[in-house]
């Protein structure tokens, strides 16, 4: 089984004096002002979650966005930093924008066209000129601000997700076979016909194939990718080595499937300053009931909350020997809200709570608590413990760490997960309840089924779920990256 040690081990026997960038837009920590003071804290998302352990790990360099309020107070003269704050184990170089880069980088092009191309929940993408002509630009940006940091010398970047999809090509442009690029497209990747709609989907695709190695979640991904390129663009398909050559360079296309750190999780879940948490939100939202259930996500229409929701309002009308024993708590952190379809989702999600809490309301009883403020990680853990079942319903999803999150942190095997088909996570934890979140009686249905669940069988569920979740963890995935990449030669 992979850990950190194993991990560790790896990147000291291989790498050798090489230098190992990993590059995101999202940065893993960030200063603010607060209260006159200066105060850092870990970013949330699951590239963070993820990556963050790895690089403790190995010492690296990871080059982001720098977005927080102080961040440009904290960095030396080559805009680096320490990380993290109280032990630090890595560099982060920050990459700066302006505020027209970001609208049209990150809001636009990113978050606009690709994220819901990619995801395939019918919300129609968004292609503007302007937004790739910032895309492009930010693109060019990071690869200057790697460059420098590369210099003469020769090194493996690791390249995160969509917002980046430009950057191997620019870097090999630059640097040749100093540097070996492997590149992990966090979310699905479309079948060819979705993704035929994109203005620019050549240059995506040649900036993608500008890599040694390209990794997705599922072999289900995979296998859109490489039949887009199919479709789309003059290369040959390797399907045996499972690989593109395109212009003479071969990337090789390969599934890795992410996990989470699982045993921090666990004993983070377990300490002490988690279980004060726990009495705190006990007494803060008065959690006398039988049952709780929980839904944690970022406010995202890829999310399935509407549905979640309305799944709750079916379970209350089909089971009304329920009103009053349980309570559905929404933690949805706010994101994007200068897109239209985000804010226009939030407030879909106030009215339907609101209108859902009216109807069921019965002897100061309401079903559902909806939480918007920032949780630190400890608290996430502390729900994770108070809930006896946590709903995860993405309508399309590349794999989802908050199933993998729950699972980790239910070290008494108790508790059920109620699970997405359309995730990636469905694909390992076959034993969480599986629901289609478009079929709203169904899933009302599998709730009941969760709440009654014999505990015997919850149990065994459970710690089955565990040992998956353990097997598959975040040094496994980051120890299948690295070995792959690390497999290239650089060439004289």
């Amino acid at each position: 089984m992979w850990t950190k040690e194993s991990l560790k081990e790896v990147i000291e026997k291989q790498l050798g004096d090489y230098l190992l960038i990993v590059v995101s837009n999202r940065e893993p920590y960030i200063h603010m002002h607060k209260k006159g003071k200066i105060i850092c804290q870990r970013a949330a998302g699951g590239v963070i979650t993820a990556l963050d352990p790895v690089m403790k790990a190995c010492s690296g360099l990871w080059v982001a966005h720098g977005s927080g309020d102080a961040d440009k107070k904290t960095v030396d003269s080559n805009s680096r930093v320490k990380v993290p704050p109280d032990d630090a184990k890595y560099t982060l170089r920050r990459v700066w924008l302006t505020k027209e880069e970001e609208d049209g980088y990150y809001y636009g092009f990113s978050n606009e066209a690709l994220w819901p191309l990619s995801h395939i929940s019918y919300t129609r993408p968004k292609f503007e000129e302007a937004d790739w002509k910032m895309y492009e630009l930010v693109n060019r940006k990071f690869a200057d601000a790697i460059l420098e940091e590369v210099g003469d010398r020769k090194a493996f970047v690791w390249i995160q997700d969509y917002h980046m999809s430009l950057l191997p090509k620019f870097l090999k442009d630059a640097a040749g076979n100093r540097i070996i690029t492997a590149h992990f497209w966090h979310i699905p990747w479309p079948n060819p016909e979705v993704f035929r709609i994109c203005p620019k989907k050549n240059e995506i695709l040649e900036g993608l194939l500008a890599n040694d190695l390209l990794g997705f979640h599922l072999r289900h991904h995979c296998e859109n990718f490489i039949s887009t390129v199919e479709k789309e663009i003059e290369a040959r398909v390797d399907r045996e080595r499972f690989s593109i050559i395109k212009g003479g360079h071969e990337t090789m296309i390969r599934p890795f499937p992410i996990g989470v750190d699982d045993k921090y999780v666990e004993e983070l879940a377990e300490s002490k300053e988690v279980k004060e948490y726990m009495q705190s939100l006990k007494e803060e939202f008065l959690l006398h009931y039988d049952f709780i259930m929980l839904g944690l996500d970022r406010i995202d229409y890829t999310k399935g909350i509407l549905e979640r929701l309305r799944a709750v309002d079916r379970f209350v009308e089909k089971y009304p020997e329920y009103r009053g024993k349980f309570v559905f708590i929404q933690m949805g952190r706010l994101s994007r809200m200068h897109i239209p379809a985000y804010k226009n989702l939030n407030d879909e999600i106030n009215a339907l709570v609101e209108e859902i809490n009216w109807k069921h309301s019965h002897e100061g009883w309401t079903p559902i608590i909806f939480v918007r403020r920032y949780i630190n990680y400890p608290e996430v853990m502390a729900f994770y413990k108070l809930a006896n079942i946590c709903i995860v319903s993405p309508l399309h999803d590349g794999m989802n760490l908050v199933a993998k999150e729950y699972v980790s942190a239910r070290s008494d095997n108790t508790g059920v997960l109620v699970l997405s088909k359309f995730t990636g996570s469905a694909r390992e934890l076959h034993d969480a309840v599986m629901i289609n979140p478009y079929d709203i009686d169904d899933f009302a249905d599998k709730l009941k089924i969760a709440i009654e669940m014999d505990k015997k069988e919850a149990d065994f569920r459970m710690q089955k779920m565990r040992e998956q979740v353990a097997q598959n963890n975040i040094y496994k995935w980051a120890g299948k990256v690295l070995s792959a990449l690390l497999k290239f030669e650089f060439k004289e």
